[in-house]
């Protein structure tokens, strides 16, 4: 087992038998205020461009992903799609619920993404894990970073994250893939407790 599988587990296994009591209470407030599943899924690309289900706490309404996937597939038909220039996260999205704003300021909607890390599709660091539409639109550079699993934290998150453009996203996570060690782990993960708590350009 490498450093890296091990340091995930070592991790996330621990953290998600100490948050239960929490997430139950994340769940509750979610269902309660609003209607829809208090869990979200949606299928992203991993490593070496394999798909698999990415889940999180609901942050917004339940149809969502879907209005986003029929506004993509429109400007695809009218070939007015540009990848980077296309905004995913509005600082005031309205399709954002009110428990859900919290949860994204505080980072606290990225929990159930342990489970990723413990079933081995996602890592603790990494590349920011994409939505298949954007991977279709990556140059022979940008799909160098999906060389390694993609990671609930990484450069990117820590130097800009929502305010960052995907091109700029992309860079940093192609520097994380190229330039990956041990060490390079562990301080973007002792930075990411900083940022988050800070909530800055979480949104």
């Amino acid at each position: 087992m490498g450093f890296k599988r091990l340091l995930d587990l070592i991790i996330a296994i621990p953290l998600l038998i100490f948050i239960s009591p929490l997430w139950l209470f994340i769940v509750i407030w979610i269902k309660v205020d609003s209607p829809g599943p208090a869990i979200f899924r949606q299928q992203r690309i991993g490593l070496r461009g394999e798909p698999f289900t990415i889940y999180k706490f609901r942050t917004m309404v339940p149809d969502a992903d879907r209005v986003m996937k029929a506004k993509i597939e429109q400007l695809k038909k009218e070939g007015k799609f540009n990848a980077d220039e296309f905004v995913f996260q509005e600082k005031d999205d309205p399709r954002i619920t009110g428990s859900g704003r919290f949860l994204r300021k505080t980072s606290l909607d990225e929990l159930p993404q342990l489970l990723n890390i413990v079933n081995g599709t996602m890592s603790l660091v990494g590349p920011r894990p994409e939505v298949p539409e954007i991977v279709e639109q990556y140059t022979p550079e940008q799909r160098q970073r999906l060389n390694m699993p993609p990671g609930v934290t990484g450069l990117a998150q820590i130097n800009g994250r929502s305010a960052l453009t995907l091109t700029e996203t992309l860079k940093y996570d192609v520097q994380y893939v190229k330039n990956w060690s041990p060490g390079a782990d562990i301080k973007i993960l002792w930075k990411t407790i900083f940022v988050v708590l800070l909530g800055k350009d979480a949104y």
